[in-house]
């Protein structure tokens, strides 16, 4: 279980500094990280570290299409943590 919390922690404080550097890039209008790596990082376990950056920098907040995509991102886990509760999965 400690591993598992390890991993939450480096994979959301990751998540977090790459989304606060894209935004660095942009406002210095230099090449982007891309979306798929932020969707990637996300999908893996990184989804509160994106939410945050998200919410404390500005970040990709008026981006529908980005949004659209991170809250589908943010259903599949739901699903996947309820079916294990259930231990359906």
């Amino acid at each position: 279980m400690k591993v598992l919390l390890l991993y939450f922690l480096i994979i959301n404080v990751l998540e977090f500094t790459i989304a606060g550097y894209d935004k660095f890039l942009a406002r210095k209008q230099k090449r982007r990280i891309p979306e798929n790596t932020l969707f990637f990082l996300a999908l893996i376990g990184g989804s509160i570290g994106l939410l945050t950056a998200m919410l404390l920098f500005k970040h990709k907040t008026a981006k529908t299409s980005f949004i659209v995509k991170f809250v589908g991102i943010i259903l599949i886990q739901i699903v996947v943590i309820y079916l294990k509760i259930t231990h359906k999965i």
